[in-house]
Parts: C-alpha cells; structure tokens; sequence
C-alpha cells in the first residue's frame, strides 16, 4: 500500500476540463465540433443497450448534451470527457465521473465507446486515467458503478480494473417498456493505490 498522504477533496479547478494524455487516447472537453461524433455513439441502439436512458434521436440532441456537459462542470456535479483517438482525432466515446459526493468523497464511473471499437482495448486505458486522477488528484476515497448484470463486457473491464460487486438492486431501472435491474461494484483508493505499477 502506498504511503503517500490522502490527499484532501479537490474540485477540479480552472473553466474546463483537464485533458488526460493517454498512449491511443486523449480525454478532452468535448466541444460543439464534436457533435457529430457525439451522435454516432449516443445514437446507437447496441451501445444504449444497457444505458439508463434511451437512444438520442437527432444531432441537436448531441449539442444538447455537450452544452450540459459544460453546465455541469461549471456546477461541478459530474465531469465527462470525450475520449479522443490520437491516430485519427476521432471522438469514439466517453468517460463520465458523476454523482459527485464531496462530503463522502465519493462519486460514480460511466462510459459509452462506439461500437466499431469496442475490443480495442480504449475504455481501459481511458478509465484507468480518470480512475487515477480521481483517487490521486481530487482525493476521492471511493468510485462506484451501476451495471445492468446482462453487460457482460461492462462487468468484465470493471474486474480488470479490480472494482469488485457489492450487491444487486432489483427493477431499479425503467427505461422506455424495459425494467432492469442493477449490479452495484465499488473500488476504493487503498485498493488502487495498492495496484503494482
């Protein structure tokens, strides 16, 4: 375990987002340029399968929720990066720290990434750098995630990144006719910070 001091809770300062470099990708504040790319992904029946909300249906939709993302920032309750692939500066996705507790420096782990990347092994290099920054620079104490248990690729990427199941909610989730239920996985900063290099 590392003996390095918690740090104290820190909102993330500055007007945006920092940008995360990472080896394939960059986390970046997602911009009105992006909303093309935004569509593509939040657009997409197979990756909103297992999303608490439905498809987006229009590209004003997609400028919709970057605007938000901003709001949001600026509010300081959730944080959402678009993840960019350095070869091509494509948006393929996003990374999302939401649900925001200072008080229990806590907060909640989302992701969406389009589906003609999915197996490339992005979302773990990307939620690993956020992961990173939320225990090592805002000084969180815990990272939670809500899963519908029939997301196997979900479940499988959190075990790599050692969040381990805590419990299941049943029909928490009514999405368009859909109810689901949810798998409930945490990890806390004494376990990440074990992890070897």
């Amino acid at each position: 375990m590392s003996d390095a001091p918690t740090p104290s809770f820190e909102r993330l300062p500055g007007e945006q987002l920092p940008t995360l470099e990472c080896t394939r990708v960059r986390l970046r504040r997602l911009n009105h340029d992006d909303a093309a790319d935004v569509f593509r992904v939040f657009s997409d029946p197979e990756v909103m399968r297992y999303w608490s909300s439905l498809p987006i249906q229009t590209p004003e939709q997609a400028s919709a929720l970057i605007e938000q993302t901003h709001a949001c920032f600026a509010e300081h309750t959730l944080y959402q990066w678009g993840i960019e692939r350095r070869s091509d500066s494509r948006v393929i996705g996003t990374v999302t720290l939401a649900s925001l507790d200072a008080a229990n420096r806590r907060a909640e782990i989302g992701f969406a990434l389009a589906r003609d990347t999915w197996g490339a092994g992005y979302m773990i290099e990307a939620a690993r750098a956020v992961i990173s920054l939320a225990f090592e620079t805002m000084g969180l104490e815990r990272i939670e995630a809500d899963v519908d248990p029939r997301n196997a690729a979900s479940l499988v990427l959190l075990a790599k990144l050692d969040f381990v199941r805590e419990g299941l909610l049943r029909e928490r989730w009514r999405v368009g006719t859909e109810v689901a239920d949810s798998v409930m996985l945490g990890l806390l900063r004494r376990e990440w910070a074990g992890r070897p290099a």
